[in-house]
């Protein structure tokens, strides 16, 4: 149902990643000097990461499938946008928590790339590996890196820590 109310709206996408992007930054400063807290967000965050991605559909592939294509995303491109959108949060959050943007922008790009490996190769779960998507969730991971970093900054300007390193 989203998603066909994304397709029909492909407008509204784009819209919908600042929106993502603006509540994780708010919910990142509010809650920066609680880590706890940031970790959790970031297991919740992961579970819609598992569903979307790995639970089996109705329909099983009987070989391994894996489309090999890189394509940036368009305002109008709403699966690779929604791509782009998924890992946002996660590593958001456990940016903010570890604070190591550069380390779990590592991880959310290795995350991505199991998932896609578990998906060509496990053709039981119905589900087919591709490069595109690898490449949108590690932009989301990019992004939410350098979110991380400047909320992560902007929260400790006051504190005789510095900034968060990499």
């Amino acid at each position: 149902m989203i998603t066909n109310f994304l397709l029909d709206h492909s407008a509204l996408v784009p819209v919908a990643i600042l929106l993502v992007a603006l509540v994780c930054a708010v919910l990142g400063h509010l809650f920066s000097a609680k880590h706890r807290v940031l970790w959790t967000l970031a297991g919740v965050a992961l579970v819609p990461v598992v569903a979307l991605t790995l639970v089996p559909t109705r329909h099983t592939i009987d070989e391994i499938v894996c489309t090999v294509q890189f394509s940036l995303p368009t305002l109008g491109s709403v699966e690779l946008l929604a791509n782009v959108a998924l890992f946002l949060p996660p590593v958001y959050f456990a940016a903010m928590a570890s604070r190591r943007p550069v380390t779990m922008l590592a991880a959310g790009s290795a995350l991505s790339a199991v998932i896609e490996a578990l998906q060509a190769f496990v053709p039981a779960i119905g589900r087919a590996c591709d490069t595109n998507d690898w490449l949108m969730n590690t932009i989301g991971a990019l992004l939410a890196a350098g979110m991380a970093w400047l909320v992560g900054r902007r929260a400790q300007s006051g504190s005789s820590t510095g900034a968060m390193s990499s």
